[in-house]
């Protein structure tokens, strides 16, 4: 990882760690609101060193999610065959969640945003998250692109 790349990569660490705490203590329609977003980034950045910038990216990330979060929950469901959102591990949910926002919405390269996000299941996930958030996202991908295509 070159020295550019390490703040993203912090800030998406940084954003997951928000994504996951809003998420688990979600308490309603507000739980992802731009003032939950800046409260669980402000106890993470207590724990958490992010560089100058990374924390801004990260807070633009989470408030993303946050607001495609509707969008995205349907990408997600269409390609976790068998699996209920609901019913994921909570880090896998977030991983995908911040993975298809950068394809989609942040347009972060597809293989770009799928090996982040498979890096971040094999350090905050379970043995098996890592491949089933890269098959989740590879199908995801392909979703997307035949989109992009389509709509050129």
């Amino acid at each position: 990882m070159t020295r550019s790349e390490a703040p993203r990569a912090q800030s998406r660490q940084a954003a997951l760690q928000v994504l996951y705490a809003v998420d688990v203590a979600r308490s309603g329609d507000d739980a992802l609101s731009p003032a939950a977003v800046d409260a669980a980034l402000t106890e993470v950045a207590l724990h958490f060193e992010l560089p100058e910038g990374a924390r801004e990216y990260a807070r633009d990330l989470a408030l993303g999610v946050a607001h495609e979060r509707e969008a995205i929950d349907r990408l997600i469901r269409a390609h976790a065959t068998n699996w209920r959102i609901e019913r994921m591990a909570a880090v896998d949910r977030n991983v995908l969640r911040l993975a298809v926002y950068e394809m989609g919405w942040a347009g972060l390269p597809a293989t770009v945003a799928i090996d982040e996000a498979v890096e971040l299941a094999r350090r905050f996930g379970s043995d098996p998250s890592p491949s089933f958030v890269n098959g989740v996202l590879d199908a995801v991908a392909h979703t997307l692109g035949a989109a992009a295509a389509d709509a050129s």
